[in-house]
């Protein structure tokens, strides 16, 4: 196993009387991509300052590479940190050419060792044939990789993206997540993202910490964030789903309105209590010969897939994903089963 990088122990900030960070505490391994995950005003800006240096903490301690760099009664200024940072509005220098943003920050070297730094960083982010141009010239994928380079140039020990990709187009943010983790994986980077946006943390984070008022709900892989959330915030805010109210028969079997759902279950719950079972898109099929039926009262086309929204015998919706080809209209009755993997079950709300 790796050794830990970066460690966060039980971190507390505020501004005035409101508590910003909860005793906030992870830990990210050399090689290893992290990211902070959730709505605005969660905290998880506040905790990345915090770890540059922009920011103190009031208590708790925050320690990089085996040394606590800030504390209630320590704080190692950001240029001693050794950290490099990706802003949200990429931060380049207009009055400077490509080569001269990413050469920036590497004043200590030798004109040749310089040189030699940049142009290896250029082939990197594929922009070597626009070396000579100015951010104006440049694509917003373009600067993104521009911002990304100069964070690399000093070869920090830890790289922070703070919504790196909020500024782009959807499409393009999809394809430079990828390329992003590429680059960062290939450089040998410990890294951690910022980020409101589910697909950007998946497509970049090996492990993502979902953060809720000032706390951390849930650190864990995308799967596990999804299949098996700790809470119903957690739940809520990973993908899509709907709840419906389950009778609990044993430790391995609940029952709902579409039958009766085989799988362990994660949260203890005694027998025979009633609960509010997660059914994911996923966890519904179309099935033409199934007797259980479902009436369409609305659809998402999405390319390869439709969403439909289901009404059931009761009342009660449930989403369903579905190939495209199979384009039912609104209204229609179509067959369905549940094939559900992984139950995820939480008491009622009020009970």
């Amino acid at each position: 196993m790796s050794a830990i990088l970066l460690q966060l122990n039980n971190i507390r900030q505020a501004y005035g009387e409101q508590v910003v960070i909860h005793d906030l505490t992870l830990s990210l391994q050399k090689g290893q991509i992290g990211c902070l995950l959730g709505p605005s005003g969660c905290g998880k800006t506040t905790a990345l300052r915090c770890i540059a240096g922009f920011e103190s903490v009031l208590a708790g301690e925050i320690i990089l590479n085996g040394i606590c760099v800030s504390s209630a009664d320590v704080f190692v200024p950001p240029e001693q940190r050794r950290i490099g940072m990706v802003f949200q509005d990429y931060a380049l220098f207009p009055h400077l050419d490509v080569t001269a943003n990413i050469g920036f920050g590497l004043h200590r070297l030798t004109k040749v060792e310089r040189a030699r730094r940049v142009d290896e960083l250029l082939h990197v982010v594929h922009l070597t044939e626009a070396s000579k141009k100015y951010p104006h010239e440049l694509s917003g994928g373009q600067q993104q990789r521009v911002a990304l380079a100069r964070a690399l140039a000093p070869k920090p020990e830890l790289l922070l993206l703070d919504e790196p990709f909020s500024n782009l187009d959807i499409s393009l943010r999809e394809r430079l997540s990828i390329e992003v983790r590429e680059i960062i994986k290939n450089q040998g980077i410990t890294a951690i993202l910022v980020t409101h946006d589910q697909a950007e943390a998946f497509a970049i984070a090996d492990e993502i910490g979902v953060m809720y008022r000032g706390e951390m709900q849930q650190l864990d892989t995308a799967f596990n964030l999804y299949h098996q959330p700790a809470n119903r915030f957690v739940a809520n805010f990973i993908g899509q789903g709907v709840f419906l109210p389950g009778k609990v028969i044993n430790a391995q079997q609940i029952e709902i309105e579409l039958g009766i759902l085989e799988s362990e279950i994660p949260h203890q719950h005694e027998n025979g209590c009633i609960v509010d079972v997660l059914l994911r898109p996923d966890d519904i099929v179309h099935d033409d010969h199934s007797s259980l039926q479902a009436t369409i009262v609305c659809k998402a086309f999405r390319g390869a897939e439709i969403l439909y929204t289901l009404r059931l015998a009761g009342g009660a919706r449930v989403l369903a994903l579905v190939p495209s080809h199979h384009n039912h209209a609104l209204g229609e009755k179509i067959g369905i089963k549940p094939e559900v993997d992984h139950i995820v079950a939480f008491q009622q709300l009020g009970s």
